[in-house]
């Protein structure tokens, strides 16, 4: 299956943490505005908050139906599968996938407890699975130009900080 034969765009995975429990209001009206505009589409979002002296709270969501779910773990389990370089492991990396998927949600027990055991009292922390859907037609496009992706990487401002520290400490080395 090429990348121009689904229906999803690029994925990408953030791990979030803060220091409290309580939010304002400031994040999910922000989601919600990409979503309707097509922007992105969330894969599946796990968020858990430990108040102090309370018991650990999880909040797990998705914007992808059921059928949806199935169909994204197929995917992942068959690009997965195809990494062995045998078509057979791959239908069965793909059923695998779907399996997987058939609760709706990528994220499962294991990444609950994971996070549990990682968030301090007072503080809460998210996993978030976000399509890119915006990204859909101008890959279609270069597929269909006979383009293919030599690099595909997200620069971040750290990046460009330990850079230019590189660079100070490259010059500072020469003179």
């Amino acid at each position: 299956m090429s990348a121009a034969e689904t229906s999803f765009g690029p994925v990408q995975m953030l791990v979030l943490e803060f220091d409290r429990t309580q939010f304002a209001g400031e994040i999910m009206p922000e989601l919600e505005r990409l979503k309707e505009a097509g922007i992105i589409r969330v894969i599946d979002l796990l968020f858990v908050r430990r108040p102090v002296g309370g018991e650990l709270e999880v909040v797990q969501t998705s914007d992808l139906s059921q059928d949806e779910a199935v169909e994204f773990g197929a995917l992942v389990g068959a690009l997965v599968g195809l990494g062995t370089g045998s078509d057979e492991e791959a239908m069965k990396a793909a059923v695998a996938g779907a399996e997987e998927l058939e609760d709706g949600h990528f994220f499962g027990d294991s990444e609950v407890w994971y996070l549990s055991d990682a968030v301090p009292e007072g503080s809460s922390a998210a996993v978030a699975l976000i399509e890119h859907r915006w990204a859909i037609p101008l890959r279609d496009k270069i597929i269909e130009a006979g383009g293919v992706a030599l690099a595909d990487e997200w620069i971040h401002p750290a990046d460009l900080v330990a850079i230019g520290a590189a660079a100070s400490m490259a010059a500072a080395a020469a003179d």
